[in-house]
């Protein structure tokens, strides 16, 4: 873990001084402009003696495997555990957010476990997870923690998963996403409305990040969106987020659409249908994305994987659980020989459904004893 106070908080990189005496954080397109002792929106980067630090190096809000599905990531190494975790805080303002007793947090004692890089990634392995996510707030705001552990992983063949807004400036963009192996992109809406009005951000950076990782990176990229009533379920904007996707990040880019429960300061709406859901995966389909899911409901069918020339069911999932297999050793449909997307493997993980809490005490004193 790097030498650094924890009471003062880790020296980050991105940031310059103003004219008028503050400092700006330079992390993400929000560009804080502090005074001495103010803490930027995502509350765990703050400034501290004339410079921008991060409060929250080292410390998690809890660690758990799940299956990678849930991230949701259908297409890299499917079937298998990874290990995830988040911290306190977050650089946007969602309305909607559905982790918001960790990512909307502004206690300290929330944060209960301390885990180094090198910590992660030995309790991943001892775990037998393929990969690390950095979930429930963005990682984003713990740039520096995620990419050290990303790095300690690697050397243990661990990948590293983020599950991210993509709100981020180019710059620090670049760094993060040069250690990242795969990522689940939340595009929450498309239109500036939605992102003004229900996540205090906008619309625009995400789809350059989202055009920067297709085009200038090797990291597997899958997109979310939340579909909520009346905020951005019409036809018509799922009929422009598909096309834009089909025509900017290709045909192969997997989209999940999710189902929206009422939680945070959104309670006043109703769950989304299912049906509305159905309706965007197949505007999406005809719009020309190869491979589209519906999420938080049941609906193996929406879950599942199907061969994009002939049909045939590739993978079947119901929730989490896979069931179906039909592709080779070299990720190619059994039917017509037809390559599947992604990060595949000649067989599929077995880890189900499972969620397993994970205390990283043991792991540590397990570390120490063995040198």
């Amino acid at each position: 873990m790097p030498d650094h106070d924890p009471v003062s908080g880790l020296p980050t990189e991105y940031w310059h001084r103003l004219e008028d005496g503050r400092v700006q954080c330079d992390l993400c397109p929000r560009f804080c402009r502090l005074h001495e002792g103010q803490r930027g929106l995502c509350f765990v980067r703050g400034r501290r003696d004339d410079r921008i630090v991060l409060t929250t190096y080292g410390r998690s809000s809890g660690f758990c495997v799940d299956p990678v599905e849930k991230k949701p990531l259908n297409h890299f190494l499917p079937g298998t555990p990874v290990l995830s975790f988040g911290t306190a805080g977050c650089n946007l303002a969602c309305k909607f957010c559905q982790n918001w007793d960790m990512s909307k947090s502004r206690e300290m004692d929330t944060l209960a476990d301390r885990a180094s890089p090198e910590l992660v990634a030995y309790m991943a392995g001892r775990l037998g997870a393929r990969s690390v996510a950095f979930t429930y707030n963005d990682p984003i705001i713990f740039h520096e923690y995620a990419i050290d552990i990303a790095r300690a992983c690697r050397e243990h063949g661990i990948k590293s998963v983020a599950v991210s807004s993509g709100y981020v400036a180019p710059s620090p963009r670049a760094a993060f996403y040069a250690e990242m192996d795969a990522v689940n992109l939340d595009l929450k809406a498309f239109s500036e409305r939605f992102y003004k009005k229900l996540t205090g951000s906008s619309l625009g950076p995400v789809l350059d990040t989202a055009r920067y990782i297709h085009a200038e990176t090797g990291v597997w990229m899958e997109l979310t969106t939340l579909l909520i009533p009346g905020e951005n379920d019409s036809e018509a904007e799922i009929e422009g987020m598909t096309r834009w996707v089909r025509e900017e990040l290709g045909s192969e880019v997997p989209m999940h659409f999710t189902a929206f429960h009422p939680d945070y300061k959104m309670r006043q709406y109703p769950p989304t249908p299912p049906e509305t859901l159905a309706r965007a995966r197949e505007i999406a389909l005809h719009n020309g994305i190869r491979y589209v899911y519906t999420g938080n409901v049941h609906d193996k069918a929406g879950q599942s994987t199907y061969c994009s020339e002939c049909g045939t069911l590739l993978i079947g999932r119901d929730w989490y659980r896979l069931s179906e297999w039909e592709l080779d050793a070299g990720g190619c449909c059994t039917a017509c020989g037809t390559p599947c997307a992604g990060v595949l493997e000649a067989e599929p993980g077995a880890w189900g459904a499972r969620r397993l809490p994970v205390r990283p005490a043991a792991f540590a004193r397990e570390l120490e004893a063995a040198g």
